[in-house]
């Protein structure tokens, strides 16, 4: 890992400064090669690193995969979010039974001596790179340490691959074969039995799961009329009210914390899961018409995550991933049609108008076009 260029060009007290300020992440014992990330930036470790320096206080994504030099082959991204504070010395060293990253917790008298230590660290330390600061910042403007302490799994480990384990782990190999021999009669032709069969069921490893919200089941109130399913079945305005008072009940915006957080989760931590949370909750709250006049504040908000978000993202990125389904256009032609038609206040309604127009001039969508499915039918007489 070389030093930033920033990092170089930055006068000596200027830098002497942020050494000084900045939080530290040692990670000690790391293989030649590893991948190792921080945010934004990813690097194959040098032979004498031991971690980052100068990282700004805040919340910042930590992640690494372990790399055979031989064949170059990388395994699965793991990570997670910290929230780092003012002058915090983090420690990790890294395991070779679990080829993960180990976190020694420190007192407060083990931290002051690790800081002591620094000058000593300092030739193998990389610069964290200022100048990708800022667009880390506009990706995470809502995460808090809240938020990362309740979205993160328990095992404080977010994996791109998942872990799974078998229903039933103490299953004997005798047990297995005993099964097989009770198929084996029911079905003496061999009828209704497969390989699959006689394979354990696997689930996700307790504690490794992300605790994104879940989505309700219904999105309609208990008892609703038939006229309200219907209305609530269009608008999922019940949907996110009842999101936000399970959830987020003293401040609503607090879920686009949720929405930066899986929308990292994918982007950088490689995790699809991420993703699917991502649309789930991007299209609730495009097709919540009357929650977008009662929280207008949380929508202006809203419109600037997005925007910051679709930035990151190659221009065929949607073509690739979402056109089988084409989410993104249909959800955010819908969100700009409630967005024409809401009362809601004029600088709401201007800063949607330039969001939409900076899509149709990046990504050629047009959202003003009839969907397929909407679009008249020709009929020949």
């Amino acid at each position: 890992m070389a030093e930033s260029s920033n990092a170089a060009s930055m006068d000596q007290d200027t830098a002497r400064q942020l050494f000084e300020e900045g939080a530290t992440l040692l990670f000690l014992n790391v293989p030649l090669g590893t991948e190792f990330g921080i945010d934004y930036n990813t690097w194959n470790t040098a032979e004498h690193f031991k971690g980052v320096k100068m990282i700004p206080p805040g919340v910042h994504f930590v992640y690494y995969s372990a790399v055979n030099v031989r064949d170059r082959c990388t395994a699965p991204r793991m990570g997670f979010f910290h929230c780092f504070r003012r002058r915090e010395v983090m420690v990790l060293s890294w395991s070779k039974r679990d080829e993960d990253a180990v976190e020694h917790f420190l007192e407060d008298g083990e931290e002051a001596e690790y800081r002591g230590r620094l000058r000593e660290f300092d030739p193998c330390l990389g610069s964290y790179p200022y100048e990708s600061l800022k667009k880390w910042v506009s990706l995470t403007s809502h995460i808090t340490e809240n938020s990362v302490k309740d979205l993160m799994p328990s095992c404080q480990r977010i994996y791109s691959a998942p872990q799974l384990i078998a229903d039933d782990e103490t299953r004997t190999t005798a047990e297995r074969a005993k099964l097989a021999e009770n198929q084996r009669l029911e079905h003496p032709e061999g009828s209704g039995v497969s390989a699959e069969d006689l394979l354990p069921r696997m689930h996700s490893k307790p504690g490794t799961e992300i605790r994104f919200s879940p989505i309700p089941d219904k999105n309609y109130p208990v008892g609703a009329s038939p006229a309200e399913i219907t209305k609530y079945s269009m608008d999922l305005s019940y949907t996110l009210e009842n999101m936000l008072r399970t959830r987020y009940p003293d401040r609503p915006t607090a879920i686009l914390g949720e929405i930066q957080f899986a929308f990292i989760c994918f982007l950088v931590g490689q995790v699809y899961d991420g993703f699917e949370q991502w649309k789930r909750l991007v299209h609730i709250l495009c097709a919540s018409e009357e929650s977008l006049v009662a929280h207008q504040d949380l929508y202006a908000s809203f419109i600037t995550a997005l925007h910051f978000q679709l930035k990151e993202v190659p221009a065929d990125f949607f073509i690739d991933i979402v056109s089988t389904d084409n989410f993104l256009t249909t959800t955010l032609r819908e969100f700009f049609t409630n967005l024409q038609g809401a009362e809601v206040g004029q600088p709401l309604k201007v800063k949607g108008r330039r969001f939409k127009e900076s899509l149709t001039k990046r990504f050629r969508w047009d959202f003003d076009a009839l969907p397929d499915e909407d679009a008249p039918v020709v009929v020949q007489l």
